[in-house]
């Protein structure tokens, strides 16, 4: 009987260390780089390794009808075709720049939201930072959630100078005048 508790604590033991070491070596893992399998929105990739990414400090527009799509035409003034327009461009531009590319995540405090995405700060391998590129580029906003603050002036100043000079989803060639008040 001794011998069959000894053994028992033993297997318990050697699984847990096995767990826990796995377990540290995925969370080790994500610092490291990844490849992107799909663009799921304008601001969250899926990686090769089946985990979902929320791009920290942007927010895309939706290509859905959904609870959050409502919020945001609240505060747009723009119509539903209108706003899921947008997000389809902002999805493209996203899709373009990394999907199938290689990565690294950079972190910030928080390392999951409330939907269990890893929150990270995004680069390709010639050290473009892709969060601050869809901002610059015009196809998001900045999304400051505290305590996740590291780039937001970089992010407010990119928005500002996208907005200024007309540049993606500020285009005035595509959207009219009279709903202009995007953001």
């Amino acid at each position: 009987m001794k011998n069959l508790l000894n053994s028992l604590c033993f297997a318990f033991v050697l699984i847990t260390s096995v767990f826990t070491s796995s377990f540290c070596q995925a969370q080790k893992d994500m610092g490291r780089w990844h490849r992107v399998s799909r663009v799921l929105d304008g601001d969250t990739i899926k990686l090769d390794n089946g985990t979902h990414v929320r791009l920290i400090g942007i927010d895309a527009p939706e290509m859905e009808s959904n609870a959050k799509l409502t919020r945001d035409l609240r505060e747009r003034h723009l119509t539903v075709s209108q706003e899921l327009e947008m997000g389809r461009k902002s999805y493209q531009f996203t899709k373009q720049l990394v999907e199938g590319k290689k990565i690294y995540l950079e972190f910030d405090r928080l390392k999951y939201d409330k939907y269990h995405r890893i929150l990270a700060y995004v680069f390709l391998t010639n050290h473009q930072f892709v969060n601050a590129e869809i901002v610059k580029a015009g196809y998001a906003y900045p999304y400051t959630i505290k305590p996740d603050v590291k780039y937001s002036s970089l992010f407010r100043q990119l928005y500002k100078e996208a907005k200024e000079n007309h540049r993606g989803l500020w285009n005035t060639d595509r959207v009219s005048k009279k709903h202009f008040k995007w953001f």
